[in-house]
């Protein structure tokens, strides 16, 4: 159990950051704006939460001008794949040996 419970990612006890991670697992990458109407959430929120992944190299971050509007688009990294698969993983196995 012990082995389980450690290896439960704090980073995505959020529901912001595990809702990131979970709509970059299903696409390649999204934008800012995509993230905040899939969301729900605010600028400041959701810019905070996005540093925060961004800082433990779990998303990479793309600036980019389409047409003359600048757009920032966000992928998962190997590191954050990694990461998110092996907390799923361990909350799958933590309800399975539940009794």
């Amino acid at each position: 159990m012990k082995d389980i419970l450690s290896r439960i990612n704090k980073v995505f006890e959020n529901k912001v950051k595990l809702g990131v991670m979970s709509a970059l697992v299903v696409n390649e990458s999204l934008d800012f704006n995509d993230f905040k109407e899939l969301l729900g959430v605010t600028d400041g929120n959701l810019a905070t939460h996005l540093k925060a992944l961004e800082s433990h190299e779990y998303v990479s971050v793309q600036k980019q001008f389409i047409g003359k509007k600048p757009n920032t688009s966000y992928k998962m990294t190997d590191k954050g794949r990694r990461a998110f698969q092996d907390h799923i993983s361990a909350l799958e196995e933590l309800l399975k040996n539940r009794k």
